[in-house]
């Protein structure tokens, strides 16, 4: 019905603009039909009415549409056919041009302008002639009418001529035979007679000439323990930078087994003041005599000899040796002894309290050995296999009795009397690891580790083998601890060096419940991956004073009373420019020896 206005409006609006330009034409066409009343009507539903929907607007002009068609002329049945055969083929060629308008762009405008109609063309449609239909038969319809038919007709044709049904059928055909593109990657072919990539012969297992190399029969092949046991039972003290048969080792052998013990035990000494032992520090020095490299690889523990005429070093490596420094001769090569009594690292060095001519060593290597100078053997204590020691000390005086410390948290105890090398009584403590043990020096009954983040003061004569409880606990500590010792008088202070960069110092007078924290020292602990641990260690002759070592620059060691004023700090220039993280101090003499992470021992003495 509304073909005769096809070139204005526009297949691709529907909604409101769509309806508007409705509106608009049907008033145009009954106002030139002279249907003024109509025109009104429409006028002002189109105005008045626009917020109406969309179904009561399309009702309203079919409406209009059925009274202007009861008021027209009955077509003839021929014209009444071509109308009817020429509105199905416009339908027809309508509805492919909008489908496939929609499915490239469906798009609603806000406002589309509407186009304005040249009121002399509408009024002109009486004047047009029709070249497609003849004036006879259809002399009894209006101009309208006639330009109606002539507007289908041309359309039909138009639309015929565009042939949208075979190309649309084309289409489809084109979109089922088009297929996805392969998503894997499509592998080059190999040229047959083409050079392949160059191989050596080794690879190709292909002599020189030509010839295939015959197949080497595998093997199973062994890997080799890094860090294998040494045999058990006794072995022989044989230097390793010396002949066996060095004349100059025997007499230092000899030497050193008729040195007597000297009594440093004394409870009721008075401590000097500190006035005076810092002027004995101060007459502490260093020069290139004392410093000497001693073991290879980085020293774990160090020892003095407490004899009062001569001065003798042990500095237990990380590699399991045993370094020996005679600093009373005076080529300093004539005087440096190593051994190899472990395999692994030496981690406690002690010379017997009954017979300073025995030094007892123990590794993490599950060994514990008593070096004998007057026999010339290093001789098996403890031996376990299947655990690794870190530390130990002596339970009594005559050195019969010891306290071993296990990485594992356990505690055994040995006795040296029983024939055999296992221990007596193995203990399970309430700690993960223990790093070292030490015993009260006059209440040895007590004895005190440290472990991870814990230490523990436990009591020897309540152990049970199946699970022991401390008897005091010292929480305080927020990291990891590397020591924790008794002062070696009294044992009425308690000193533990930590990572969190402090040294704690405890009251242990009363050994109760509780030990009350006296003074923290601040102090850079933090030595790194390389170097080994620092460890606070009391001084022997002045038990309330600690001696550690120092990340500070220009490298020391020092010195600090048990209230945490600093007492000492030994300066070594050009001699000393290494970190010294282990160190000790003589029993009586003053004379002290520090060792560093390459081996080499320093020593200060006046």
């Amino acid at each position: 019905m509304f073909t005769g206005f096809s070139s204005f409006l526009s297949l691709a609006v529907f909604g409101r603009n769509f309806w508007r330009e409705i509106a608009s034409r049907w008033a145009l066409l009954l106002n030139s039909c002279g249907e003024e009343g109509s025109h009104c009507q429409a006028r002002w539903f189109f105005q008045g009415g626009a917020e109406a929907p969309l179904f009561f607007k399309a009702r309203y002009w079919h409406q209009q549409h059925q009274k202007f068609r009861d008021q027209r002329r009955i077509l003839t049945p021929k014209m009444e056919a071509t109308s009817s055969k020429t509105e199905s083929t416009l339908q027809k060629s309508s509805l492919d041009v909008c489908t496939e308008s929609n499915k490239r762009q469906h798009k609603s405008t806000s406002d589309t302008v509407i186009p304005s109609v040249d009121m002399e063309s509408i009024q002109n449609l009486d004047s047009d002639e029709d070249t497609t239909l003849g004036l006879d038969e259809f002399s009894g319809l209006s101009p309208y009418e006639r330009k109606r038919l002539k507007n289908i007709s041309e359309n039909a044709n138009f639309f015929a001529s565009l042939h949208l049904s075979a190309s649309a059928a084309r289409l489809r055909e084109m979109i089922k035979k088009r297929q996805p593109p392969e998503s894997k990657r499509k592998m080059p072919k190999k040229r047959e007679n083409g050079t392949g990539c160059r191989r050596s012969m080794r690879l190709l297992k292909v002599d020189p000439s030509g010839v295939s190399l015959p197949a080497t029969p595998t093997q199973p092949t062994l890997i080799a323990d890094e860090n294998p046991l040494l045999p058990p039972g006794p072995l022989e003290m044989t230097p390793e930078n010396r002949d066996d048969d060095n004349d100059l080792f025997k007499g230092f052998l000899q030497t050193w087994a008729e040195v007597s013990k000297t009594n440093i035990k004394n409870t009721e000494k008075e401590l000097s003041s500190i006035k005076n032992y810092k002027a004995n520090l101060n007459g502490m020095v260093i020069n290139e005599d004392t410093v000497h490299k001693v073991t290879k690889g980085p020293i774990l523990s160090v020892a003095l000899h407490p004899s009062e005429i001569r001065t003798l070093v042990a500095a237990g490596a990380k590699s399991g040796q045993v370094g020996l420094w005679d600093l009373t001769h005076q080529s300093e090569e004539d005087g440096i002894y190593v051994f190899q009594p472990h395999s692994q690292p030496v981690s406690c060095l002690y010379f017997s309290p009954a017979n300073p001519a025995h030094i007892l060593s123990l590794s993490y290597d599950g060994t514990l050995r008593c070096g004998d100078f007057s026999r010339a053997i290093f001789e098996e204590v403890c031996r376990d296999e299947r655990s690794s020691f870190s530390s130990f000390d002596f339970l009594g005086e005559d050195a019969s009795t010891l306290i071993v410390g296990h990485w594992n948290g356990n505690i055994s105890l040995v006795d040296r009397r029983t024939p055999g090398t296992s221990y007596e009584k193995l203990i399970n403590s309430s700690l993960r690891k223990i790093r070292t043990v030490h015993v009260h020096p006059v209440h040895r009954q007590y004895f005190i580790t440290a472990g991870l983040r814990d230490t523990h003061i436990y009591d020897a004569r309540h152990l049970n083998p199946r699970g022991s409880q401390p008897l005091i606990s010292l929480t305080e500590h927020t990291k990891s601890i590397a020591s924790a010792y008794f002062s070696p008088l009294t044992g009425n202070r308690v000193v533990t060096t930590c990572a969190d960069c402090k040294l704690r110092i405890f009251d242990s007078s009363c050994i109760s419940s509780q030990i009350p924290l006296l003074t923290t020292i601040r102090h850079n602990t933090i030595t790194g991956r390389w170097l080994t641990r620092f460890q606070a260690v009391w001084d022997p002759k002045q038990e309330d004073c600690v001696i550690v070592g120092s990340m500070a620059h220009p490298r020391r060691v020092e010195i600090f009373h048990e209230t945490g004023k600093q007492v000492h700090s030994f300066f070594g220039g050009e001699c000393l420019v290494s970190v010294c993280s282990i160190n000790a101090m003589h029993p009586t003499r003053y004379i002290l020896a520090g060792g560093n992470s390459s081996g080499k021992i320093h020593v200060f003495m006046n």
